[in-house]
């Protein structure tokens, strides 16, 4: 299972929901990963209000 709080804490570079996004699609495609937590709300200026729906279509 992937964590959102793990992708978070192991690439502190992201500056950006945007850049969040392509890093879990990117992962999504790499790994053997079925199921995404959404754990914690991801604390970027630009984060939407939509941002768990936003996240979910990028991971499935």
């Amino acid at each position: 299972m992937l964590y959102l709080s793990e992708m978070l804490i192991q690439h502190h570079e992201l500056q950006s929901f945007d850049e969040l996004i392509t890093l879990l699609e990117k992962t999504k495609q790499e790994s053997n990963e079925r199921f995404f937590r959404i754990d914690v709300k991801p604390q970027f200026g630009d984060t939407p209000d939509n941002w768990e729906d936003r996240l979910e279509a990028a991971f499935y």
